[in-house]
């Protein structure tokens, strides 16, 4: 899987600024520089000589030279992404001095032309890894950022915790499958995180947006994950091991019968409604019945910082999808007036939100003690900035 550092990820996204400061500049242009010229004459008419080596240094200088963020980092995604690799790290030493194809050095141009005109690495390659999931990405369907990762954890290990609760009972009740409803899906990356590592749950998917319902649709049908031991029962595979120089253990894999494609088959628990959610939505959303957990990342910047916001989103994300009104709590509201006719008794909202948000979250909660909701926590993302609440509905 792609792994960068969190802030170098939050630099390539262009991310708001409570976490990493904004303020690039904005390029009006590409601008090749003239130094770099033989390079360029090099590549269009001697192809063979170029390896990737040589074209992640030329593209980074580029890229330096037009004031692009991460210059070295986005080089190497485009070089590596065209070789059929997620990071230039894990490229072999032969590919690396491999000279790359005529067609591999035009790819590279197309894709690093994009990224000059400050476009996301994540839709210049038009797909990135969101936990253990690769997802497509495309315009302006809105791009996950790393710290959401957190809140798909935090629901997971709730749900985990009502089990382990229940299988200590000394006569343990049989649990209902976990019913999830995520407000503002996206490119489904919540959603289908949520059903990949809760293989029994259900998801009800919304989004105002029928760009980001298609997209969400889309990654449910096409969705994939790395090869991984724990998914060889599920692919037909038998593990034996064999001695070597007797002390180590090689591992081999042999092929049961014919092994489809890693697709997960999620589309299978999900459904995917073009709503745009409102006061008076309840029971559009009550497909299945009270549900388990309520999950979103809901726009949450205040409108006065969306001015702020870096090239990359004001150019190519929908600003929807961010932009939370004049306190950043516009969705926020509505989400948490919804959630007891939503909730079963002692369900749960997991919101990400702005770090000024949790106090004032609470003392709306508590100028609303019909709602019975009570804030029961507060996590910090890798920021150390208050960025998930978990919200509990009380039992009457």
């Amino acid at each position: 899987m792609r792994c960068l550092t969190n802030p170098l990820l939050k630099r390539l996204l262009g991310l708001s600024p409570q976490c990493m400061p904004g303020g690039l500049s904005q390029s009006k242009g590409p601008i090749l520089s003239p130094k770099w010229s033989p390079l360029r004459q090099i590549c269009s008419a001697r192809p063979g000589l170029m390896t990737a080596t040589d074209m992640v240094s030329y593209w980074q200088k580029v890229f330096e030279t037009n004031g692009i963020p991460e210059a070295q980092e986005s080089s190497e995604y485009i070089v590596s992404f065209v070789l059929g690799a997620k990071t230039f790290q894990s490229l072999s030493s032969k590919s690396l001095c491999t000279p790359l194809t005529a067609a591999q050095q035009e790819q590279i141009q197309q894709l690093s032309n994009k990224r000059l005109e400050r476009m996301p690495v994540q839709y210049v390659l038009g797909e990135w890894d969101f936990q253990d999931l690769t997802l497509k990405m495309k315009p302006p369907v809105f791009i996950p950022r790393p710290e959401t990762e957190d809140l798909v954890s935090l629901v997971v290990e709730e749900e985990s915790q009502k089990c382990e609760k229940n299988s200590g009972l000394c006569f343990p009740v049989p649990v209902p499958h976990p019913v999830i409803l995520e407000m503002g899906c996206g490119c489904g990356a919540i959603a289908l995180s949520l059903l990949y590592q809760l293989p029994q749950s259900r998801v009800i998917a919304v989004d105002k947006e029928e760009a980001a319902v298609d997209l969400t649709r889309e990654n449910a049908h096409s969705t994939h994950v790395p090869f991984f031991p724990k998914l060889l029962p599920a692919l037909g595979l038998q593990r034996r091991a064999i001695s070597v120089s007797g002390c180590t253990e090689l591992h081999l894999f042999t092929f049961c019968h014919p092994v489809p494609a890693l697709r997960l088959q999620l589309h299978e628990r999900i459904h995917v409604l073009h709503h745009d959610v409102s006061y008076s939505s309840a029971k559009q959303l009550l497909l299945w019945g009270p549900v388990d957990f309520i999950v979103s990342n809901p726009p949450y910047v205040f409108h006065e910082d969306m001015a702020s916001l870096d090239a990359e989103i004001l150019r190519y994300e929908d600003l929807n999808a961010l932009d939370g009104g004049d306190d950043g709590m516009g969705v926020i509201r509505t989400i948490l007036t919804l959630a007891p006719s939503l909730l079963k008794d002692s369900g749960s909202v997991f919101l990400e939100v702005d770090p000024r948000h949790p106090n004032m979250v609470e003392n709306w909660l508590q100028a609303h003690p019909n709602l019975l909701l009570v804030l029961h926590a507060v996590h910090k993302d890798f920021c150390g900035k208050p960025r998930f609440l978990h919200i509990q509905k009380r039992s009457r």
